[in-house]
Order: C-alpha cells, then sequence, then structure tokens
C-alpha cells in the first residue's frame, strides 16, 4: 500500500452541459503554481477513490458530486523535499450536483471550459490529457 515515496491520488473530471471545470492553482503551491488543471488530491489512509474524489471535490471547490464512472488511470513523479514520488491516480467522471464555486485561496480561479477551450489557460499536458481521457469516455 502507502509507503514514503508514492501517493494514491484522484481526480474529478467535473462535466457539465459539455463544459469541464477548471481550477487554476494558487502561487503559494509548491507543486505547479497558478496551473490550471482538475480538482485532485491524495487520498486518505483506507479512502476509497470514489470517496477520496468526492471529498477532495467539496474540499477543493465546495462542490458535491456524484461519481458518473472511473475513466481511466495515470501516474507521474514529483519531488518532495529533495525526494522523487511515485503518484498513482484514479481519474473519475463526475456530474455536479450543486454549482456555487467557493475556493480556498484568494488567488484560485475557475473557469468551465468546453474542451475545444482548454488552451485559452494554461493548463499542463497532464490535465490535459486527462480531460481529453474522460471526455472521450463520456462520448461512448
Amino acid at each position: 500500500m502507502d509507503y514514503p515515496g508514492e501517493n494514491r491520488l484522484a481526480a474529478a473530471v467535473v462535466a457539465h452541459r459539455g463544459r469541464v471545470l477548471l481550477v487554476r492553482r494558487s502561487e503559494t503551491e509548491r507543486f505547479l503554481p497558478r496551473v490550471w488543471g482538475v480538482p485532485c488530491g491524495k487520498l486518505e489512509p483506507h479512502e476509497s477513490p470514489r470517496d477520496g474524489v468526492l471529498r477532495e471535490l467539496k474540499e477543493e471547490t465546495g462542490l458535491l458530486g456524484k461519481v458518473v464512472r472511473k475513466v481511466g488511470e495515470s501516474s507521474f513523479l514529483s519531488t518532495y523535499r529533495g525526494h522523487e514520488v511515485k503518484n498513482w491516480q484514479d481519474n473519475f467522471l463526475v456530474e455536479p450536483l450543486s454549482f456555487d464555486v467557493v475556493l480556498p485561496l484568494p488567488d484560485q480561479e475557475h473557469r468551465w471550459l468546453l474542451p475545444a477551450e482548454l488552451g485559452t489557460v494554461d493548463i499542463d499536458d497532464y490535465n490535459h490529457d486527462i480531460v481529453r481521457q474522460a471526455f472521450s469516455a463520456f462520448s461512448r
């Protein structure tokens, strides 16, 4: 399971009327400051990915959601305190049950974008791929 050097995460591709919710990270973030992406975060010990993705969505946006389906998995490397960390992430398509986005930090921002509009914000390739993965699963 979890050991130093490995994280389990869950990401929410929140889709409504053909648009996806993106959130800009705070400039104070250690990892990818001011970059746009989908709500995502670390799972708590013994937390299921489905429960974790809804908890992270609530913590990061104030939104309630319902998991539609798992749309894929991904992994990436990051560095924490000089050590390489392997991150394993489950990605979910989530239907919003509320729409009043409340972000935790004042320098954050959110937008609802069509997939064709993703290039209008500073989204990294990793998050762009997650959205593309979810929308291709959504359209099946």
